[in-house]
Formats: structure tokens, sequence, C-alpha cells
């Protein structure tokens, strides 16, 4: 047996939450249209929204509109848009089948659907999970035709929500918008800034892409097949600018726990630098080292040690959230979970894209506080040796970036020389800004890990650095 709207009441039966509101053709039109239909979005907005609606706010139905799985997107549908997720803390394990997703498409297959969605009358929101990689040409090639159609229907704005790990995601994809719509329609793009809120904002929670481990524990918990089962954290986060095409929904939002302020910045900083940051310095070390999770990571004494003095004495400081340690002391925690078992493959996936905004902000602001920036280094350089594509037993890897062919060439060409590896990889500004590749001093540093790392391999190095960094 399928989960579908008839298996419902089998598993309410079981103690499964379930939807308790009307749904699809039952329920209202489609309010929310969610561009990037992965796993993330449906074990967090998707959530959101599925409370609003279990509160009887029926105006937050999703399209959930995937890029270019069609098997993600056919799937749902099949099983009416429901899901299972598997939430698991210290304090145990539950699941709870989401009814938020109302209907599904596929951008690449159907874009029309898409763009009618966003002209609906009915429509309210725009939320994005595309990742960094996705803010380009095609993006506003899908929305501002939609925004074309509301503004030459005489209807209201949008609130268009990033949800994406970018700095001032908000304003990012305005920009997109408005410049896209102005190169054809200058009356379009002032509508589009006069009308539609594009609100700055941050998202946490850990969300593991799905396993077929993940899909028969769902099989096995609710007795029906689900092919969209997925598994996360108990915590989550949602930081959003008070700026909404709707005032309304910022009281609405903040009912269900999302924290509505009027600057995200700080919040986004933190996530940024100390989760994210973290979690690509340990799926770099974890792809060499040859431990497949982020739990198997954080459980190495030396990698745990680390991390911590990372977040403590080399990013922290030079953030703006006031309770920045109790969140680092949280990641530490939620690093650990062994349920998650999330993939350091998957977290190093698109570095490129992602390091820009992780690290490099975080070694100028620490020396411009006359503070260290070894681990910092140390994490540059593990990802150097990373990009080698094979770990220390020999054992290759597939790495899933934009720039993999590049990226791997100039590793492979200089690997065993450490200098002339930093100089290539180091100095790559649209990685690096602008900055840090004019940094001797800072290049030096990486180049002294790597040639640690590759003599010592990354447990002997981070000995090393231990060492260094208590006698300094």
């Amino acid at each position: 047996m399928k989960l579908n709207e008839t298996s419902l009441p089998a598993l309410a039966a079981r103690g499964i939450a379930v939807p308790s509101y009307p749904r699809g053709s039952a329920a209202a039109a489609v309010g929310v249209v969610h561009l990037g239909l992965g796993a993330f979005h449906r074990a967090h907005q998707a959530l959101v929204f599925d409370a609003l609606l279990q509160s009887g706010d029926g105006r937050w139905g999703v399209l959930g509109v995937a890029m270019r799985n069609t098997e993600l997107a056919d799937s749902l549908a099949a099983q009416d848009g429901l899901y299972a997720v598997q939430v698991a803390s210290s304090a145990g394990v539950f699941w709870q089948v989401s009814g938020a997703l109302w209907q599904s498409c596929v951008a690449a297959r159907e874009p029309a659907p898409v763009v009618r969605a966003l002209a609906a009358p009915a429509t309210r929101w725009v939320t994005l999970t595309v990742t960094e990689k996705g803010y380009g040409p095609a993006l506003a090639a899908l929305l501002v035709p939609g925004l074309a159609a509301r503004h030459a229907a005489g209807l209201p704005g949008l609130t268009l929500a990033s949800c994406d790990n970018l700095v001032n995601n908000g304003r990012r994809l305005q920009a997109l918008c408005v410049d896209a719509a102005r190169a054809e329609n200058p009356a379009l793009a002032d509508w589009i800034t006069q009308h539609c809120a594009f609100p700055n904002s941050m998202v946490d929670r850990i969300v593991p892409a799905a396993t077929p481990q993940r899909l028969a524990a769902a099989a096995q918990a609710l007795g029906v097949a689900d092919q969209a089962a997925l598994g996360t954290e108990a915590f989550w986060e949602w930081v959003i600018e008070r700026r909404f095409a709707d005032p309304s929904d910022g009281a609405a939002l903040a009912a269900l726990g999302v924290t509505v302020v009027d600057e995200v910045a700080p919040f986004e900083e933190a996530k940024l630098r100390l989760l994210n940051g973290s979690h690509t310095a340990m799926a770099c070390m974890g792809a060499v080292a040859g431990w497949p999770v982020i739990s198997d990571c954080i459980a190495q004494p030396a990698v745990r040690h680390f991390i911590h003095g990372l977040m403590t004495e080399e990013v922290g400081p030079a953030l703006r959230r006031p309770d920045w340690p109790g969140y680092r002391d949280a990641l530490l925690a939620r690093f650990g979970n062994p349920e998650l078992q999330h993939s350091v493959h998957q977290i190093a996936s698109d570095s490129s894209q992602k390091i820009p905004q992780r690290w490099p902000p975080s070694v100028i602001a620490a020396q411009h506080r006359g503070q260290p920036v070894e681990r910092l280094a140390f994490a540059a350089a593990a990802w150097m040796r990373y990009l080698r594509g094979s770990n220390e037993d020999g054992v290759a890897y597939v790495m899933n970036d934009p720039m993999a062919n590049e990226l791997q060439a100039l590793a492979l060409a200089h690997a065993g020389d450490a200098a002339a590896t930093v100089q290539a990889l180091g100095t790559l500004k649209t990685i690096w800004g602008e900055v840090l590749p004019q940094d001797s001093g800072w290049l030096a540093r990486v180049s002294r890990r790597l040639a640690q790392i590759d003599q010592f391999g990354m447990l002997g190095a981070l000995a090393q650095l231990q060492a260094e960094l208590e006698n300094a």
C-alpha cells in the first residue's frame, strides 16, 4: 500500500501525525509557489506551512516546483503530495506526514504551469531553495513572466523569500528580477520594486539526502510505501526580515515559531560561518580521511577539538549574533546526531559556490581583530586536498561542483607540491575574493597546512596543528 490520501486514516490509527485539513481540490487554491523541491524545503518551510494549515489558515498550500528532478516530482504526485518526515533528537524519534504540498511539477519539463501559478490570484508567496548556483538568467526567466502576468492583470504583488545560503539573499533575488524585467519593460521593473517584497531570510535545519535505509524505515514505521520520506533533526530555525507584501504575514509566521526581525544579517552571518563553514571543513576532511558522514567526523576527538576551536577562537568573536556561544554549543551536539547520517560528499558538493560565503569573511575579520586563522588555513588546505578526487586509501570519489573539472585538474597537476597547489587554487578570486589571493602570509599558512596533510595524513596533520597551537 502506498502513502496517499486514502491511507491517512490507517496512519492516524498507528499514532502518526497526519494532516487534518482539506487539501488540493477540496481546499482553497494554492497560495505558495516553491522553487527547488528538494529535501530541505520539504523538511523545513513546508512543515511551517503545514503547521499554518493545521491551525486553520488555508492560504499556505504549496505548488512544489522541482527545477529538473522529474522522478521526485512524479513520486510526490503519485502520493498526492504527501510524504513522511522522521524527526530525531536525543529525546527520541517520531514520524509525521506533511500535507502542505498540494501540487508538484518540473520547471524544465513544464514551465507554463509555473508561470500560471505565479500569476494566479490566490498566490501570495514564492519561496526558493534553488542552491547558490541557481541565481542566474534561468531563474529570472521563470519568475519574471509570472510577475509580468500579475502586473498586466492588476493583481497584488507577491512576497518572494529566498531561503538559500546567500548573504543578502532577498536583495540578490530582487536585483535579479528587477534587472531582468527592466531589460524588457521598465514599467514592470518599477511595479516589482514597489509592490513585491523580497525579504532576506536565514533557514537552519540539518536535512540529509534521502537514502534507501530511510525509505525502509518509513515503510516499517508507517506500514505504507513512501518514495519521498525524509529524516531530519528536531532543531529548526527560520529568521526572516519584516518585509512582506501582506504585512499581516509576519504575525502569522511568528505564531508558529518563525523569528521575524528588522535585520537578518547577524543570524545569517552566524549560520553561514559557524554551521555551514564548519560543515564544509568537516566534509572535506571526512572525504579525504574516509569518514562517510558528519557524525563520524565529529566523533573523532581531534576533529571535535578542531571545530570547537575554529568556532570559538577564529569565527565567533567577529559575529554580531548575541547568543553565538550557545548556538556553537548546539551545533556541536547537532553534528553528533547519529540518526542524521549526513553524507560528507553531499555537504562538499558545490564547494566553489559555497566557500566564498563561508570562509574568506571569517579569515579577513579575524585578521582585522588580530586573532588566529590557523584552523581556517587548515580548512582551506583540506579543501585543496579534497579536490584531488581520492581519499587517503586511494579510493576515488566523484565531486559535484560546477568547477569540478577545472579545480581537480589544478589540484592533480600540483599534487605533492603544497606551495604550487596553493598558488594555483588559493589565488582564484572567484572563490577567495580580492584580498586573500594577494595575502602572502595567508597563502603561506595554507601551504604549510597542506604540506602537513600530505606528509602526516588528516589526523596526523590535525595533531601537528593542535600541538603548535598549544605551544604558541
